[in-house]
């Protein structure tokens, strides 16, 4: 499956905000707030000139797809789970995103950025109700409970993280940083999304 490889401080400047996907090196060195000269990065590339309605519906979804590491194929199939369920597409596809067993890890402060999560629970260090889950694609459910084996709560890294872990865990998680133990407490809040994204526009993308 394909990846993409290239300078993720690119993407950030495509999309014109950061997206902090290199976790604490986006707040503490960050190529995007750097200035070149007296008029500063990419003036020329942030020309203000009016997009059209699709671009607007493209670079939407193209920041939500890079804010959850998603390839076009693996984002599509999301969109097309969301638009089958009862309710609001748009809310349905958050939702979906939010509950991804990657983005929960990231949610509860034991990784720094998506990509470092994908991998924890890539190496097998990522427990759902006592049992190893290996694939960050994992769809969490409310009741599950996510920890790590006790072999890796002594991991340097991770008491690191979870000292810094506060208020930022969402009101649909709950995280015992004694215990290293998160559970799934409620269905996503949109409002409480890592990243601002209007999901309606995501919806206008598709249905054109």
């Amino acid at each position: 499956m394909s990846r993409y490889l290239g300078s993720v401080c690119k993407l950030c400047h495509r999309e014109k905000e950061k997206l902090f996907l290199k976790g604490e090196k986006c707040s503490t060195n960050c190529t995007f707030e750097r200035k070149r000269g007296k008029n500063g990065r990419g003036q020329h590339s942030f020309a203000k000139t009016k997009a059209s309605d699709y671009a607007k519906h493209l670079r939407e979804k193209q920041k939500a797809r890079r804010v959850y590491g998603l390839t076009e194929e693996q984002f599509s199939h999301y969109y097309k789970i969301a638009e089958k369920m009862k309710g609001s597409t748009g809310d349905n596809l958050i939702k979906l995103l939010e509950l991804r067993l990657d983005n929960v890890v990231y949610r509860l402060g034991l990784a720094s950025s998506k990509k470092m999560a994908r991998q924890i629970v890539n190496h097998g260090n990522v427990l759902v109700n006592e049992k190893k889950i290996d694939v960050p694609r994992y769809q969490l459910k409310i009741g599950d409970v996510v920890t790590i084996p006790e072999k890796y709560k002594a991991n340097v890294v991770i008491k690191k993280l979870i000292e810094k872990t506060t208020s930022n865990v969402p009101t649909w998680l709950s995280f015992d940083k004694n215990k290293i133990v998160g559970k799934i407490v409620g269905s996503p809040l949109v409002a409480e999304i890592s990243h601002s994204i209007n999901s309606q526009l995501i919806v206008e993308y598709y249905s054109k």
